[in-house]
């Protein structure tokens, strides 16, 4: 069976970056500063193993400085140290920013969000 890609995302983000990941964004998100939210958006599989998997990661934080860390910090925790991590159902192979992280617009002006594209291979543990 094919391993939830941000199931993974979301445990292995919070661990390295120690902030709460979500892929729901929670009611009360002001009080919840600073957060991740992982949400795949799309991608394609091999038919046989390997996952493609298309990955949006928005940052919220209380101030533009807040955000744009908590962006920086989880794409070099994606690009730079996810390759090759093993958990329990998938092991992660390539990951590339397809867009990298950039301002966002968001009603709320007690917030911003910084947001961007990851492509995200895997495959579910042998």
């Amino acid at each position: 069976m094919w391993p939830d890609i941000e199931i993974e995302l979301v445990a292995l983000l919070a661990t390295a970056l120690g902030v709460r990941h979500c892929t729901d964004l929670p009611a009360n998100l002001v009080s919840e500063l600073p957060l991740n939210q992982v949400q795949r958006v799309g991608g394609d599989d091999d038919g046989f193993r390997l996952d493609r998997a298309l990955i949006s990661l928005d940052s919220y934080g209380a101030t533009r400085e807040e955000a744009s860390v908590l962006a920086r910090q989880a794409r070099h925790e994606l690009v730079v140290n996810l390759r090759g991590v093993k958990t329990a159902t998938a092991v992660i192979g390539r990951v590339a920013t397809l867009s990298a992280p950039a301002w966002r617009p968001y009603e709320n002006p007690n917030l911003r969000r910084m947001g961007a594209t990851y492509e995200i291979y895997f495959h579910p543990v042998a």
